[in-house]
């Protein structure tokens, strides 16, 4: 069965037993503070489980994007070395919010599998939870019972907490669960060892194929344990390693959902799975790894150098690594890969479609860039081996080419073995370590229990309508972390504070008591659909009414700026091209940051276009046409854009100011004249294909404004009232210019003296014309100087150092003719010799510089260099 078919199935079989169909949701984050990515079926639907909304069926089914590589889940380094560890996977689920329990998801379970896609019940094998005496929890005997209705007695397995008490986290819901296993091995493997035995215990070939979760507790911040107002079923069902069951294969790897990509990476790279296994390990690392990054990057997170960003960027640069050290690929390929992916998942998830160009090319410019730094790294390399006493090369430095250059630690490892050097790897580990450590102590937080003071189904946001409210606090808690100090968050029954989300910070302000006591809102934010309010203190009573007051002066300038996107969005299109699409922005009351998707720099004639597009909407005073709780398909039909990444209800908010029409949940202005003017500040390149404007309006573009006519009159006064400081300022170019080309023709006119002179302090060394001399000429000079010196001879070895502006240079130069017959490099030398002026470079064989921050070594590298001709 075709894996297409597989999922079609699944989610057709649930729709049969009145599950909605509910798409999947964006892998990657963006308002959830406790997650970068979605790690299981589960968490789109966090807020249902916690109670804190209610879903319009209490019956969905889906296939769920999953990413496991950081925190608690983290797989990544399994991915490739067996057959069923994955960092994208998906996950497919039935999901019941205080409806059906254990009998029907049981049944259900056993109905799919062994009705609809025909596993050999005979294979199966499941487990109930055993209970736990130090929890206080008794056997799960109703799990177990419902199954003896299906399976024979001696196929049920007892499993500890570890394996089925299955928790959201170290607090919220929890429950046992029911895992279903299959045993895949042949008839003769099955007849010499019972399958039973072989049920978690990382056999490869029998696995867990399907996970029944029960919630019934919840997980206070103490650890103890209170049953839940309603019971839920959560499952998830690896769809990969269903589809290696119901194929035949006894690999994840050998199913259709990866052979397409696996073999592509074979034409691609000339390689052949099944004759090495290393082969086979960087064949299947390289498919997997381009899935977890498509998807990431068609979700709306770009490799970066932070956060979620860097981890798809660490898997991205695995799969290079991998291509690089054993596939002998040194160029782009990777990114050649996204067409078969799409062809293969595009129908199931058309954001692959939709982002083909850009997945395409931010894959390859990531390729370049590593290939870049892993050519770099092999110097700074060779630099540390150089430098290494003994045969064992520092774990510290080994630590810090990883760290600083994003050198593969498991790459110098292999080089080093192939020099016969060793890798000290527990000072490696030790300074890991170290930074992990800093890394949680710096971002752990500790979180009690809700103090819940009044039950409230569900929290009113009515800050688009007023800036000032009475509410009541329905529960609070207290957080601590080693970034924030102690802090305390708050819950209203109805706040007018806008939290944090779609790019557009929270709102800050006060909470008022009516004896006066004023507790300051410092940011607001959402967290499984609770919009959280940040205080340093609690009012001294929490009960009563409070006057809820959000800062009005913030809040303008963000709806401003917000309102200001809108525009800049519908600009951006109209003068560079419908294919622009936004990838992301940043609103503050400060300033709003833009990303947008476009092949090329901006130039500044379009630039300018831009500016006066949305400049001109300002001028014509558009009022803010607002849709409220329509229909998300009535919104996309009446032409609002929507933004890829972004998860959407089946009712969302339009914002139109005229021709702008976008489905939004932010705050924005009444009129565009409230934005008085648009300003951009910068902009340039995020990744291959993303750019970046900032900019600034209101209040922020007349302090611009103010500061540049301040700097203008500064810049006529230091022209002396000069009534055209423009023709002023070009004249002084100009002259600069015409003395510039005068000292660099009395600086060449020095060299060509100075050559007169050098030539005549040659010393032969074994036929060679060997000078080693400090020289107080220009990088230029130099090299004009040294080619000068070596015209004409197939003999000469030059190593000039000069100081200039408190940095060292050295420069090499070796006559081609030496260069072949006595093996000679300039590069080379300059790059052992650089560790005396703390520097490094490189360059051709015949000529060379090094730069370095010590000129204080430069005699000593002179000093040194005649050892390579004695």
């Amino acid at each position: 069965m075709k894996s297409q078919e597989v999922r079609k199935q699944f989610l057709e079989f649930f729709k049969s037993k009145n599950h909605s169909i509910v798409a999947s949701a964006p892998m990657v984050l963006k308002d959830d503070p406790t997650l970068m990515f979605t790690n299981a079926g589960m968490v789109p639907f966090k807020e249902y489980f916690l109670g804190n909304a209610t879903p319009k069926n209490s019956r969905l089914t889906d296939t769920q994007k999953c990413l496991r590589v950081s925190g608690k889940h983290n797989d990544l380094e399994e991915v490739g070395k067996d057959t069923y560890h994955h960092t994208m996977f998906e996950m497919l689920g039935n999901w019941s919010f205080g409806d059906y329990f254990k009998e029907e998801a049981i049944a259900w379970a056993w109905e799919f599998l062994t009705e609809v896609v025909k596993v050999d019940k005979d294979s199966i094998y499941v487990s109930i939870f055993e209970g736990d005496e130090s929890e206080g929890l008794e056997r799960d005997q109703e799990a177990y019972d419902i199954w003896t209705k299906h399976i024979d007695e001696s196929r049920i397995i007892n499993g500890n907490k570890k394996d089925n008490f299955w928790e959201m986290g170290a607090q919220g819901p929890c429950g046992p669960c029911s895992e279903i296993h299959v045993d895949i091995r042949s008839a003769e493997e099955k007849a010499a060892v019972d399958g039973k035995s072989l049920v978690n215990m990382d056999h490869p070939l029998v696995i867990e194929i399907w996970n029944l979760v029960f919630m019934q507790y919840n997980r206070l911040a103490n650890g103890s344990l209170t049953k839940l107002p309603n019971q839920h079923v959560d499952t998830g069902m690896g769809f990969e390693r269903l589809c290696m069951v119901l194929q035949g294969v006894q690999s994840n790897y050998d199913t259709d959902v990866f052979t397409p990509l696996m073999r592509e990476v074979e034409t691609i790279t000339s390689s052949k799975c099944g004759e090495a296994e290393e082969t086979d390990i960087a064949v299947r690392v390289i498919a997997d790894h381009v899935r977890a990054v498509s998807f990431s990057i068609a979700d709306g997170q770009l490799p970066s150098n932070t956060g979620a960003g860097y981890v798809i960027r660490r898997i991205l640069r695995r799969a290079i690594r991998y291509g690089f050290t054993f596939l002998d690929t040194k160029e782009p390929f990777i990114y050649k890969l996204v067409s078969t992916l799409v062809n293969q998942m595009g129908e199931a998830f058309p954001e692959l479609e939709a982002q083909k160009n850009l997945i395409t090319n931010v894959i390859r410019e990531e390729e370049a860039s590593f290939l870049r730094t892993l050519d770099k790294g092999l110097i700074l390399l060779d630099n540390v081996i150089a430098n290494t006493s003994g045969d064992t090369v520092s774990g510290d430095k080994a630590f810090e080419l990883y760290d600083t250059y994003g050198f593969p630690i498991d790459l110098t490892a292999l080089i080093l073995s192939e020099k016969n050097l060793k890798l000290d790897e527990a000072g490696f580990e030790a300074a890991l370590k170290e930074q992990k450590d800093r890394s949680r102590a710096a971002t752990k937080v500790e979180t009690d229990d809700w103090n819940i003071l009044q039950e409230d189904a569900e929290e009113e946001f009515i800050g688009y309508d007023t800036l000032e409210a009475s509410v009541k606090i329905t529960r609070y808690r207290k957080t601590e972390s080693k970034k924030d100090g102690e802090l305390y968050q708050l819950v209203f029954n109805l706040t007018p504070f806008y939290p944090e989300g779609g790019g557009q910070v929270g709102d800050k302000g006060y909470l008022e008591t009516p004896s006066g006591e004023v507790v300051y809102i410092i940011d607001t934010k959402k967290e499984n659909n609770l919009i959280i309010h940040l205080a340093k203190n609690l009012p001294r009573s929490t009960e009563g009414t409070f006057k809820a007051v959000v800062d009005v002066k913030q809040r303008s300038r963000t709806a401003a700026n917000h309102t200001a996107t809108h525009l800049l969005h519908q600009g951006l299109r109209k003068i560079l091209g419908t294919h622009v699409e936004q990838k992301g922005s940043m609103v503050h009351s400060r300033n709003l940051r833009f990303d947008f998707s476009h092949f090329s720099k901006v130039t500044s004639e379009e630039l300018k276009e831009v500016e006066d597009f949305v400049n001109a909407r300002i001028r014509e005073n558009l009022s803010l046409e607002e849709q409220r709780g329509i229909p998300y398909d009535q919104a996309i039909q009446e032409g609002a854009i929507a933004l890829f990444g972004e998860k959407y209800g089946d009712a969302v908010r339009t914002i139109r100011f005229g021709k702008s029409m976008e489905l939004c949940g932010g705050t924005h202005v009444k009129n565009t004249g409230d934005i008085w003017h648009f300003k951009i500040t910068s902009e340039g390149a995020v990744a291959s294909g993303i750019r970046r404007i900032e900019a600034i309006t209101s209040d922020a573009a007349k302090d611009y404004f103010t500061s540049e006519t301040e700097a203008y009159n500064q810049v006529k006064a230091t022209l002396k009232g000069n009534q055209d400081p423009v023709k002023a300022i070009t004249s002084l170019l100009d002259e600069n210019a015409a003395l510039k080309k005068q000292v660099e023709a009395l600086i060449k006119e020095k060299a060509q003296n100075l050559s007169g002179d050098l030539a005549k302090e040659f010393e032969d060394i074994d036929g060679v014309d060997f000078l080693a001399k400090k020289v107080d000429l220009d990088a230029g000079a130099i090299k004009d100087l040294a080619f000068k010196l070596g015209e004409n001879k197939d003999n000469v070895f030059l190593l000039f150092g000069t100081e200039q502006n408190g940095k060292a240079l050295l420069s090499c130069y070796i006559s081609k003719g030496l260069v072949a017959s006595k093996n000679l490099n300039a590069g080379t030398v300059v790059r052992e010799l650089g560790k005396h002026i703390q520097g490094g470079g490189g360059g051709q064989p015949f000529f060379a510089t090094a730069g370095g921050k010590n000129p204080a070594g430069i005699d000593a590298a002179i000093a040194e260099v005649k050892n390579y001709l004695v």
